[in-house]
């Protein structure tokens, strides 16, 4: 069950991209918000999926990328780069209102604040790990896309959004498990997961990576179609 839930939202996520896409970059750069914002919620929750322990905001990560992908190849690695700085600043919002708002002494009809300190509670850590492996990775995504359209010319559209994405996804996934996730002592802060489970967690999340890598594929065949542009590759 937890398969075709996990490939039904992947390929939700992927199409209301091309819907933002289709709307015009605002809408895009409002998406990337948004995704952002929910992968700081989603990621704390953690399930198994292909019999793999995995987190809850990996359809999220891969429906960013295609994202900024897309801003990259129709509109250039300076929109792109805008929509990276977009998702850091909604990040940073959602943290600091989530740290007032449970700052807030609840009165005796409130029944939310124990739900809400479980859930937002390890948010400060969650926000290090993932604004830093979401900066880094973004940012090389955006490079990495760049480079390889240089290269290409306008061929090979596969090559240059599955290469730049996969590449940035490993950084991406090697920075937030070991920084967001993982127990390490070397970190100042408490971890979700032992130590031991570091790589384990690491190889699967970024199976499951590759797998929204593959899926959104078609999608970035289809926005030439969406945009009504003509498609050269």
């Amino acid at each position: 069950m937890n398969e075709i839930l996990f490939i039904g939202f992947g390929l939700f996520l992927l199409s209301l991209n091309l819907i933002a896409f289709r709307l015009g970059r605002a809408y895009v750069f409002a998406l990337v918000a948004i995704y952002t914002v929910l992968m700081n919620i989603f990621v704390t929750k953690q399930f198994d999926l292909f019999g793999f322990a995995v987190t809850g905001g990996n359809a999220l990560y891969g429906a960013l990328f295609l994202l900024t992908d897309l801003l990259s190849e129709h509109y250039g690695k300076k929109q792109a780069l805008k929509a990276v700085g977009v998702g850091f600043a909604a990040s940073v919002v959602f943290v600091v209102a989530t740290q007032v708002l449970l700052a807030f002494t609840p009165n005796d009809a409130d029944y939310t604040q124990d739900a809400m300190m479980t859930l937002f509670s390890v948010t400060p850590r969650i926000l290090v790990g993932s604004m830093l492996a979401y900066i880094i990775a973004q940012s090389l995504d955006v490079w990495l896309y760049t480079r390889i359209r240089t290269w290409s010319g306008d061929k090979m559209l596969w090559l240059r959004n599955n290469g730049s994405t996969l590449i940035s996804q490993i950084v991406d996934t090697l920075i937030f498990t070991a920084v967001g996730l993982t127990a390490f002592t070397w970190l100042p802060f408490e971890g979700i997961i032992p130590p031991e489970l570091f790589w384990p967690i690491f190889a699967t999340t970024y199976t499951i990576k590759v797998l929204m890598a593959l899926l959104d594929t078609p999608f970035m065949y289809l926005s030439y179609k969406v945009k009504g542009a003509e498609m050269k590759r």
